[in-house]
Parts: C-alpha cells; structure tokens; sequence
C-alpha cells in the first residue's frame, strides 16, 4: 500500500472513530461532522478506495470506511417514503443524481457516488460504492457498500458486486473500467477485476479464487481477473482426506489486446467454442 495518501476527509473523523462507543445521536457536533464526511462521498470529492496509478495497487481511505460507519451512530431512525413505498432506516436514499439516468426501480442509497453518464436500471446501489461515468448497472443488479466500480463498465442483469464495511481494514471489490460482467455473476470479498476484463455468464470470483490459464495452465494471481481477459468459472480436482472434489477457480479463456472489446456475440462464441454458455 502506497504510504503517501492523504485522507481528502477531516482528521476528526478519526477522533470521533475512538470513542465512537460514545456518539448518540444527541451530539449535534459529532453529526455534523460525520454527515460532512460522507456528503463528500456522495459527491464524489472523495472515495473508499482507488488504484494507485504508480504502484498498481488498491489505496483504501480507512478514514472515509470509518466516516460510514460512524454515521449508523449518529444518524436516528427516520421515515421516508417513495409514492406509496415506505421506508424506516438511519441511512437516506441519495438525492444527488446530476446527467444520471434512473430508471424507476433503481435505489441508491446517501453516500454512494453515482457519476454522470452512469444508467441505473432497476438495481440497488449501496452506502458508499462509486460508480464511475459510461457505467451500466443492468437490471436486478447490487453494488455492494465501499464497491469501486470503475468507468465504462457493464453489470448485467443480477450481477452482485460484494460490499465490505467491517473489518474497517477489509479491502473492497474493485471493477476496474472497460469491464464487463456477465449475467448473474458474483464478485465479492475483496476481489479485483482489472481493467477491460470480461467474466462470462454465472462467473464466481472471491478474494481466495484460485486462477489459471487455460492456454498454459500457469497459475495466476488469486482473487483477480486479469486485465483484458475473457474468464469463466471452471473447477480443478482437490484432493481431502474425504476423498477427491471439484474446487471451483476462475478460468483465463481468452488474452485481449488492450483495448480490444468483444461484441456480445463475439463473446458468446468464444464461451461457446469452449462448451460453455455466455
């Protein structure tokens, strides 16, 4: 982890975080602070989490995971309600929706970054994701709380982006831009798919995912889609003292020239070709 970042967001978030234990939501100055913070995420002016473009690796704002957080103590119980829904919770729905498309049915929740260009189908954004400009949040899709989900990604129908709010020091699930995730797969804990990589239809990938090369058999980094690769989930016999068992790991098909896009179909018959359904 980079040690130069400087939290964007107050120090005393992390005076507050000591003696949390302690906040109601009687102490009007703590609030205000608290609210402060995580208005700067809704805003977008500062995030959980980001790629470090000089190290490559995933740079997380203890401070602003700790402003959400605190938040559930200051905040009380309200009622709200959307036409004839009605809601009773801590968190509000967000309000700040600025050359975004929101169909009806789509929830973002108060703290999450939504950026312009962004369509949001019927799906549920989560307290403190960003989801960056040209993305597509399909139908039935979650992005999880803390998720990064970089710019000009596609989540189709039923996609579940994992959140991540406790342990404080948990990564959370980084998409970066240009990738695209096929129908109903699961990204979580921690996980990572790097830029322009495609996951094919029911793809699981956790933090611990083991992954392979299917062209070499070459055992790649866990928990990470390569960038620029087409993957599928797939499975590798396990040896435990119960016998043997298919462990399910993730599946590099496919190595794509930066930049490269498949078209749908494209991508369909590649994960034909392979036995395998897009």
């Amino acid at each position: 982890m980079t040690t130069s970042f400087t939290s964007p967001l107050p120090a005393s978030i992390d005076e507050l975080w000591e003696r949390r234990s302690e906040l109601t939501p009687d102490d009007t100055e703590a609030r205000d602070t608290i609210v402060g913070a995580v208005d700067e995420l809704d805003a977008g002016k500062a995030r959980v989490a980001f790629v470090d473009p000089a190290t490559d690796e995933v740079v997380v704002d203890e401070r602003a995971k700790r402003s959400i957080l605190l938040s559930f103590r200051v905040l009380g119980m309200a009622e709200s309600a959307v036409g004839d829904f009605y809601h009773h919770d801590r968190i509000p729905l967000k309000k700040r929706f600025d050359g975004v498309r929101v169909v009806p049915g789509a929830i973002a929740r108060w703290g999450a970054h939504i950026a312009p260009g962004v369509v949001l189908m019927p799906s549920f954004t989560n307290f403190g994701a960003w989801v960056g400009s040209g993305t597509m949040v399909d139908t039935w899709a979650t992005v999880g709380s803390c998720a990064q989900v970089g710019e000009n990604v596609h989540l189709s129908g039923g996609v579940g982006v994992g959140g991540v709010l406790e342990p404080p020091q948990a990564a959370p699930v980084v998409i970066e831009d240009d990738a695209f995730l096929g129908s109903r797969s699961m990204v979580v804990e921690g996980a990572r798919v790097r830029r322009g990589a495609k996951l094919g239809a029911g793809t699981i990938l956790t933090a611990s995912t083991r992954v392979f090369d299917a062209e070499t058999g070459e055992e790649l980094p866990r928990g990470e889609a390569p960038a620029w690769s087409v993957c599928v989930t797939a499975s590798r016999v396990k040896s435990f003292p119960g016998g043997e068992f298919s462990v399910p790991c993730l599946l590099v098909l496919k190595r794509l020239a930066e930049g490269q896009e498949h078209e749908k179909l494209a991508l369909n018959d590649l994960l034909r070709e392979h036995g395998l359904n897009a």
